[in-house]
């Protein structure tokens, strides 16, 4: 068993498919209790008779629409216009433009793509300092994952619900539970933001700047009002939110605005797609395997391990903050969300941890893992992108990990942040 083990190991370092390695591990673990694999494709169709599944490939095809539009360059412009005149306005414009943006696509790498075109230039042109400018970008990619409707928050629901821990966690309830924190860090960081700036030249108001970038958004400005007025009143569900921003985006952007080409459109869903295919694919092959530890009681094997080492809730929480800053450096989040939940989940709830503030804390730490020295994968999209040497990155990002860090303390020791909103009764 160990050298299968450490086969696998070896295949994933040799850059195997993640699921082929999971399936595998499943598998093998099913077969030497004797059970039969056919629990494996079980697992996937269980996955597919969950409503709330719908949402991952609507929302993604969303995003991606959006991202292939002009609807970046629509969104600085109509921030810039409302909030550019402040003290570090360009700085809080980007902050902004980035976690909505980010929200909507679930995918930092994409909004330093996007956005960074855009706000870079700017904000270096404003007068900005350059390091400033590359750590405000590199950072922000990742700000949205705390807000609705990102694909983590989903996600990390579906996962939760099918290990049947907790009470049953809704992914309106992820999504109300990570408002708070979300704003927290954009505070955070619009602070540092106004610090920095000070001194720098203010750009005048302009009602007709205003009026004009408006106009231009009048098509993107109901999309999050709808999306989570619907969510939050009771009046949608996941799923057909989901559904009416797909069809709301693709009206708009291929048939009203005629952005996008109808060419380009099989292009933009098979791109989108291929993202929600692996995502499902790893889902799936995750939960046969989540399946196969329970039985094995990995799960309290492991809380009774930890428990000899650490005794207070407090010094595990210190640790979790610690493993996931390392692991948000390794994985993607989606990977980290389907192999690593199963596992802390149930060890989380026995130091008596909220399930749904442990996914705040979960993605937090993602959050901030993808521009975590030395391998966070944003620092490379942003090196790539702005032709900047990593080091050059890694000293830009530093005050803003450091704040965002603090930021992830908070959240972790004040529960209450996390779940004032939840009605967990």
């Amino acid at each position: 068993m160990i050298l299968t083990g450490l086969a696998l190991v070896l295949l994933a370092l040799l850059g195997a498919p993640l699921f082929s390695i999971i399936a595998a591990s499943a598998m093998l673990g099913f077969q030497r209790s004797e059970i039969d694999l056919s629990v494996v494709a079980i697992e996937f169709y269980r996955i597919a008779e969950m409503p709330v599944l719908l949402a991952i490939p609507l929302f993604t095809f969303a995003g991606y629409l959006l991202s292939e539009s002009g609807a970046p360059r629509r969104l600085v412009r109509l921030t810039r216009a409302l909030l550019g005149w402040m003290p570090g306005g360009l700085a809080l414009v980007s902050l902004v433009a980035c976690a909505l943006f980010t929200a909507f696509t679930g995918a930092s790498g994409v909004t330093i793509v996007a956005l960074g075109a855009l706000l870079y230039p700017a904000l270096t042109r404003a007068g900005y300092q350059e390091n400033f400018s590359l750590g405000l970008v590199t950072t922000s990619g990742s700000l949205g994952l705390l807000f609705a409707p990102a694909l983590p928050l989903i996600l990390y629901a579906v996962i939760a619900q099918q290990l049947g821990i907790g009470g049953g966690i809704t992914v309106d309830a992820m999504f109300l539970a990570g408002i708070l924190p979300g704003l927290l860090m954009l505070l955070l960081l619009s602070g540092w933001s106004l610090w920095s700036s000070r001194g720098l030249p203010l750009a005048p108001f302009s009602g007709d700047e205003a009026l004009a970038a408006l106009r231009e958004s009048v098509w993107e400005i109901p999309l999050p009002l709808v999306v989570l007025g619907g969510i939050y009143s009771g009046y949608f569900a996941i799923s057909e939110a989901a559904a009416v921003t797909a069809l709301y985006v693709l009206v708009v952007e291929v048939g009203i605005l005629r952005e996008i080409p109808l060419r380009q459109l099989p292009r933009v869903m098979r791109e989108a797609m291929v993202l929600v295919g692996g995502i499902l694919i790893i889902l799936g092959v995750s939960l046969a395997s989540t399946n196969y530890l329970i039985d094995a009681e990995v799960p309290s094997r492991l809380f009774d391990w930890i428990r000899g080492l650490v005794s207070d809730r407090l010094t595990f929480l210190m640790l979790l903050n610690l493993f996931l800053l390392v692991l948000g450096t390794m994985l993607d989040i989606f990977s980290a969300l389907v192999l690593m939940v199963p596992l802390l989940l149930p060890v989380a709830t026995g130091y008596g941890i909220d399930p749904v503030h442990l996914g705040i804390i979960f993605l937090a730490n993602m959050q901030i893992g993808y521009f975590t020295p030395p391998v966070g994968m944003n620092l490379f999209i942003a090196s790539y992108r702005f032709d900047k040497p990593v080091m050059q990155l890694y000293r830009a990002t530093l005050p803003w990990f450091l704040i965002l860090l603090a930021a992830v303390l908070i959240i972790t020791y004040w529960p209450e942040l996390s779940l004032a909103l939840v009605d967990r009764g």
